[in-house]
């Protein structure tokens, strides 16, 4: 078995480019190439092939599963039931909680949603695995389903106390404001769409468990599977060399991911599993749909004295997840009364999950949209009322920002754009037949901190090894760690080779939350710095170095080469230094856990999210900013919208990268114009069925429909929120993208429309 390793090949220019230089991604050649071999690409002697069957009803019980004539189909390894299949035990969530129940079974018998894992088929081919599930009759006692939010039967929904945030007397203050505004703003059920479908080959060895399986936490779905099974988290090994896209849906084994490990285990032979294009739509969820009712109050100068905001999301019959959609609206802008609750409703779907920025992204569309209108309210320009009410601390934390380049945001952004030149009233601007709209928008995501490790080797001929259980799924990884070991330790980037995607290597915790740069980064930094003092402490000090008897405090290591600070005696590279050394190899393990933390803690800090750092701990309260100027092009006649401009303005810290934090931004803006104007869930009522579960008919954003998107760093180093100074970058830019549009459209239009996507039929 191969682990992947990237080492950038130098370029044409052949300058050296460490932490804060525009390298190019070293991965992106072996994906143009072809050479990338993805998890579910392995190739295994012995491979059989499983194919779920999902629930044709969204409630009720399975009464029979007729599985006879698939079980003498050709090929036919197993037909796998609530019955039939192995007992596996209780896992602990991703806090580390203790499961509800001791056993766990991955099959349905109790049918909560439509699409639920019912049944599964193992066979030689997966042609054979498909046509045999075509062969499984499932018979059923069907109950009535809540379908979403609007059924009449789904209800107020449960509060959520713990995202209830309250300060002064809210609606008391509201009710006396002299200008008030109180709408409702809905988005809809979205998925994550990821171009490579969810899938899995696991291989059993006796008790050792290997899993070849996209994710974006190594270390936590080891810990699934190895509670499932019942063995020690050391036998299990996840490799996930690439990751075809994630967004936030790829942390966590799931049922389909218990079902092939359990068919590996009962046929002693390796399974592979792979979801159709409708199965991930149903099999994990994406974000939830929601509702907001934002009530502002504000003086006639426009100074906001009272925000009430209500919020509501879907989640599941036999599951909980919530949207926390009062994130952006307690903290974005300064209010002395402040009221914020949520309820959560719970509807037959599958449990919905984090789609990039969960909580933040409709939370901004709510607060955003309402500014706006307020704005329009009281006359004033919608980027002077963001600025009367700036907060210079955190509203609700009470602490000063740890850096916030906002205002610089908003005043770079205009001054690209050309905001000064909008004529203020709707519909005041055309071209032809086209009605022309600026809009702006503001956004936020918290700096997530946590812990991680990393190992750095020097090695004889003088090349560097970083080796890490992080993941790289696109957003730059592998390069990003690898300029990190070039700088500290001096040396070209090209002789940087850098390992991921093995649960088996040095610890990290999720990729997720945009936590995984600070901390990677971080974690290098100091397994570099520990291998470099001790190259040049072996230097110093080993009798076969020949600066040993210069008596001189250190060494200085640039360009691969070691030399004495003020010039006298000899200069070597490290590979000659290294055989004179007779050393094979310098190695150093690098953490940024507390020293006093036990082992389990240290377990538990990347197996669980539980030991992750509050963005408010200290002194500081610790985001990344980005204000979005948006213009819109709409046909008079036809009301279809096209997003015809961008220009975002963002503070992400220090950029590691300038090149791969400006494409993870575009990306964010890219799916915040898809979630604007495009994508939607559209539910069956008669049925509770997703009707749009495919590639065809779930509406994503191509090529023809991004305009030139402009980025523009307005950031500066952030001491408090990592080593190296970064805030996170890839959750930041699709925050306030879908607002900008929504008040770009209204400025054109003169029509809100506040229930997203923004679709012809609402504006004609």
């Amino acid at each position: 078995m191969t682990v992947h390793g990237m080492k950038h090949a130098a370029s044409d220019s052949a300058r050296l480019e460490a932490v804060g230089g525009r390298l190019s991604r070293v991965d992106g050649p072996a994906k143009i190439t072809g050479a990338a071999h993805y998890a579910v690409e392995q190739q295994l002697e012995g491979l059989a092939h499983a194919v779920l069957v999902g629930a044709t009803i969204a409630a009720g019980k399975v009464t029979e599963i007729d599985t006879r004539a698939a079980e003498t189909a050709p090929g036919v390894l197993a037909v796998l039931t609530p019955d039939t299949i192995m007992e596996l035990k209780g896992a602990s969530d991703w806090f580390g909680r203790p499961p509800s129940a001791e056993t766990y079974c991955p099959l349905a018998r109790d049918v909560t949603y439509s699409g639920q894992h019912v049944a599964a088929v193992v066979a030689e081919t997966f042609e054979q695995a498909v046509a045999a599930a075509a062969l499984v009759k499932v018979s059923y006692d069907e109950t009535p389903a809540v379908v979403d939010l609007s059924d009449g039967k789904a209800g107020d929904g449960i509060l959520i106390d713990a995202m209830t945030k309250e300060w002064g007397d809210a609606e008391a203050a509201f009710a006396e404001a002299p200008v008030r505004v109180c709408v409702a703003y809905n988005t809809p059920r979205e998925f994550q769409a990821a171009m490579e479908p969810h899938g899995l080959i696991a291989r059993w060895e006796g008790d050792a468990l290997t899993i070849w399986e996209p994710s974006q936490w190594l270390d936590g779905m080891a810990r699934t599977y190895a509670e499932w099974f019942g063995v020690p988290f050391e036998n299990v090994r996840l490799v996930s060399p690439y990751i075809g896209g994630g967004f936030g849906s790829k942390a966590l084994a799931l049922a389909h991911s218990a079902v092939a490990a359990a068919a590996a285990k009962m046929l002693n032979r390796p399974v592979k599993l792979v979801l159709n294009r409708p199965q991930n739509f149903t099999s994990y969820g994406g974000r939830a749909a929601t509702r907001q009712t934002v009530a502002i109050g504000a003086d006639r100068d426009g100074k906001i004295q009272s925000i009430v905001h209500r919020g509501v999301n879907e989640t599941a019959v036999d599951g909980m997840w919530v949207e926390p959609l009062g994130s952006v609206t307690s903290i974005m802008y300064a209010t002395p009364n402040f009221s914020s609750k949520q309820n959560v409703v719970r509807v037959n779907t599958v449990v919905p999950g984090a789609k990039r920025a969960p909580g933040e992204n409709p939370s901004a569309f709510g607060i955003e949209c309402a500014i706006d209108e307020l704005a329009y309210e009281l006359g004033l320009d919608p980027l002077e009322m963001r600025l009367i009410n700036y907060a210079e601390q955190d509203p609700e934390a009470k602490k000063q920002w740890s850096t916030r380049q906002l205002r610089e945001a908003f005043a770079a952004g205009a001054e690209a754009f050309g905001w000064a030149k909008r004529s203020a009233a709707p519909r005041s601007m055309r071209d032809g037949h086209q009605l022309i709209g600026w809009g702006i928008a503001a956004g936020t995501y918290p700096v997530r901190r946590a812990h991680g490790e990393a190992v750095v080797r020097i090695l004889a001929d003088g090349s560097v090894e970083v080796e890490s259980s992080s993941i790289d799924m696109g957003q730059g990884t592998y390069t990003i760690l690898a300029q990190t070991a070039a700088e500290t330790l001096g040396v070209p980037v090209e002789q940087v080779l850098v390992r991921l995607g093995d649960s088996h290597f040095a610890r990290a915790g999720v990729t997720g939350g945009s936590r995984l740069a600070g901390v990677m980064t971080g974690a290098v930094y100091k397994a570099a710095g520990q291998a470099l003092d001790e190259l040049v402490g072996l230097a110093l000090s080993d009798p076969r170095s020949p600066f040993q008897k210069l008596q001189a405090n250190t060494l200085v290591v640039k360009d691969g080469r070691i030399a004495s600070p003020r010039g006298e005696g000899p200069e070597l590279t490290i590979a000659e230094l290294m055989e004179t050394l007779g050393r094979e190899r310098i190695e150093a393990k690098g953490d940024t856990v507390p020293a006093s933390f036990t082992p389990e803690q240290r377990y538990n800090n990347y197996t669980t999210i539980a030991m992750a750092l509050p963005h408010t701990e200290g002194d500081y309260s610790r985001h990344s900013w980005c204000a979005h100027f948006v213009e819109v092009r709409v046909d008079e006649d036809f009301g279809t919208v096209r997003v015809s401009r961008v220009v975002s303005a963002l503070d992400s810290g220090r950029l590691y990268n300038p090149k791969l934090a400006e494409s993870q931004w575009k990306g964010g803006i890219i799916m915040g114009i898809g979630q604007a104007l495009l994508e939607e869930g559209i539910v069956d009522r008669r049925h509770g069925r997703i009707v749009n579960g495919n590639l065809a008919d779930y509406m994503l954003p191509t090529n023809a429909d991004i305009p030139d998107i402009q980025t523009i760093s307005v950031g500066i180093p952030d001491p408090h929120s990592s080593a190296l100074g970064g805030k996170g970058v890839g959750e930041l830019g699709i925050v306030g993208v879908a607002p900008a549009i929504a008040n770009a459209v209204f400025h054109a239009t003169g029509k809100r429309v506040r229930d997203l996507p923004i679709t012809l039929e609402k504006l004609i």
